[in-house]
């Protein structure tokens, strides 16, 4: 078995930390490879990560959400699985934290975890709304977000799925997540949360002039497009928080589930909703007693 190891190589605890994971793989017998950033010490093997070989198991990445991202975009077209281990301080995509690491290996060796595929997107800039070639594409696990990057000025957009007209927006701009982004920018918008392994995507419009714009989940094989009405200077299309392109007036941007899910390893007692409580606080009031009422006790209640 081969493990591929990502890792944010500015983080100061990574090297310590790479020592243990070479001790447990070799307790494994697990056979290691670093991109290259990460083999600084002699006997590692290292390769480019966009040559990463067909019989690695999985690709381990050692950072937070953003690494995590940046080795499933790698790892999910290859059909390789991704185990996340944070080192940041939220880190709500990846699976265990650093103790957790060595039992999180020894678990995957012995094939004692789940696999949730989940969808990403396929992201398809059209110039000025023709119907000529495509400029730019990207792949997206999170979201794609159409935005102002200068002064926030509101953004005509009209959407559309399968062709079928959902409405013209007016607003700072629209978030398309998938599942798994619904808890990133989506969710700081004011879009709902979505189980993961749901194949729909969300798009939430920022800050939307009138108040019956809202968030709408679509399924997950509806192929949706945002066509630019007005906005001025300034547009920007953002896929999982990068850069992605810039955007004028009458551009369309088309975005559709992509054919290669994500495979993100889910390990026993870290379910969705365990994270979602214990990362976000989500539906956990038990820090937040209900106050007394302030009525006399004996004062029957309303």
């Amino acid at each position: 078995m081969k493990f591929f190891i990502i890792g944010n190589a500015d983080h100061p605890e990574l090297e310590p930390l790479l020592h243990r994971v070479e001790r447990r793989a070799d307790e494994l017998g697990v056979s290691l490879v670093f991109e290259p950033p990460l083999a600084t010490e002699a006997g590692r093997d290292s390769t480019a990560p966009e040559e990463i070989d067909a019989d690695v198991a999985l690709v381990l990445a050692l950072g937070g959400d953003g690494t995590l991202l940046r080795a499933a975009r790698l790892a999910a077209p290859r059909g390789i699985p991704v185990l996340g281990c944070n080192l940041g301080r939220l880190g709500f995509l990846t699976m265990v934290s650093e103790d957790e690491l060595e039992a999180a290996m020894s678990m995957v060796a012995s094939g004692d975890y789940a696999l949730e595929k989940r969808i990403a997107l396929r992201i398809r800039v059209v110039p000025n709304g023709s119907n000529g070639p495509v400029e730019r594409s990207f792949y997206a696990i999170n979201d794609a977000v159409i935005h102002k990057s200068g002064f926030a000025r509101l953004i005509g957009l009209r959407v559309l799925a399968d062709d079928d007209e959902v409405g013209h927006y007016s607003a700072d701009g629209i978030i398309l997540a998938t599942a798994t982004g619904s808890t990133a920018y989506s969710l700081s918008a004011g879009g709902p949360i979505v189980s993961p392994t749901m194949k729909g995507i969300v798009a939430t419009p920022i800050s939307p002039h009138t108040l019956a714009v809202r968030p709408v989940v679509f399924s997950g094989d509806t192929r949706i497009s945002v066509e630019l009405l007005s906005g001025d200077h300034d547009l920007q299309l953002t896929v999982d928080g990068q850069p992605g392109c810039r955007l004028s007036v009458g551009d369309r941007v088309e975005v559709a589930r992509s054919r290669h899910p994500v495979g993100l390893v889910r390990l026993p007692e870290h379910s969705f909703f365990t994270v979602l409580r214990r990362k976000l606080r989500w539906g956990d009031v038990r820090e937040h007693p209900t106050p007394p009422s302030g009525g006399d006790e004996d004062e029957p209640a309303c």
